[in-house]
């Protein structure tokens, strides 16, 4: 079976320094006292096994205000998804250590829409709820920030009318789905200030995904169904290349049948995959025995 390897794929700039960060802090740190993470710090199974072998506890708790209870001492780290600050806050009144590993970009965004609250403007996120990097964002501001993930609710926002407005986003989400959130608001309130915040790791990896879409049979994501932005590389290969995608863990995962009758099959990776988990899925697709010609040409 031939392979067509999606560039760019895996590891992002975010993903790989907040790696550095844990296996740093769980390294000098974890024989003298528990070193603990407040949620995944990517959302890799993967990454998390090679963290707790570094010596760092997960608490897996969604809330991160209600995960911190169970961190009684030590050190505990930040995810790469940004926290709120009322969490902060209670960690350090704990006595605890404090490790923020929060992606430059996260961080960008909430020094974005903590400046756009002290100017005087509601903000509008576009996010996903239950996500930990909404929910860091939301803290900053809560009584001016609202969250909205459709375009249905874009049409049912009420704003308070003496205020400015504008809007920004989570890094990890589609880049179309995005920007028609964005125009719809735009149609709606024509002087909201627009800050579309969808990193450039993402951006890239979902533009090549689809461009890569014209010119294979098939797209197999490598990434957790717990990241948002592995998750939205099936979205944008299916809606905007108009090709089958699968998301896969593992070679494990790899279902034969998904490729009857295909000849060429594109491996991208979301942005907290590690790089050999892709490569082994690359060699196990390689090895599936490729379609006889006739098939093909009856396809």
């Amino acid at each position: 079976m031939e392979v067509v390897r999606i560039t760019p794929r895996g590891y992002c700039h975010g993903v790989v320094e907040a790696i550095r960060i844990a296996k740093r802090v769980g390294a000098e740190r974890a024989t003298d006292e528990p070193v603990t993470m407040l949620g995944y710090l990517v959302h890799n199974e993967h990454v998390t096994r090679e963290l707790e072998e570094a010596g760092v506890t997960l608490v897996a708790e969604p809330d991160r205000m209600k995960g911190l209870e169970q961190v009684r001492a030590g050190t505990v780290i930040f995810t790469a998804h940004g926290i709120s600050p009322q969490v902060v806050r209670a960690a350090r009144d704990r006595g605890l250590n404090v490790v923020d590993a929060t992606c430059s970009d996260v961080t960008r965004t909430h020094d974005l829409v903590r400046q756009l609250v002290d100017d005087g403007h509601d903000v509008v996120y576009i996010g996903k709820r239950g996500h930990p990097e909404p929910a860091g964002v939301m803290g900053i501001a809560p009584e001016r920030i609202t969250l909205v993930e459709s375009i249905e609710e874009a049409d049912a926002l009420e704003v308070h009318p003496g205020r400015p407005l504008a809007v920004t986003c989570q890094t990890t989400l589609s880049v179309w789905d995005t920007k028609a959130i964005i125009d719809r608001l735009v149609e709606r309130f024509p002087d909201i200030e627009v800050h579309n915040e969808i990193c450039l790791a993402t951006q890239e990896r979902q533009e090549a995904a689809v461009l890569a879409a014209d010119n294979v049979d098939c797209v197999v994501v490598v990434g957790s169904t717990r990241s948002s932005n592995s998750q939205r590389l099936v979205q944008v290969v299916q809606e905007k290349g108009g090709k089958p995608a699968h998301l896969v863990d593992t070679a494990a995962d790899i279902d034969p049948a998904w490729f009857r009758r295909m000849q060429r099959i594109g491996v991208t990776a979301g942005a907290s995959t590690p790089t050999q988990i892709t490569r082994a899925v690359i060699a196990a697709i390689e090895a599936l025995p490729a379609p006889d010609a006739e098939a093909v040409t009856a396809r």
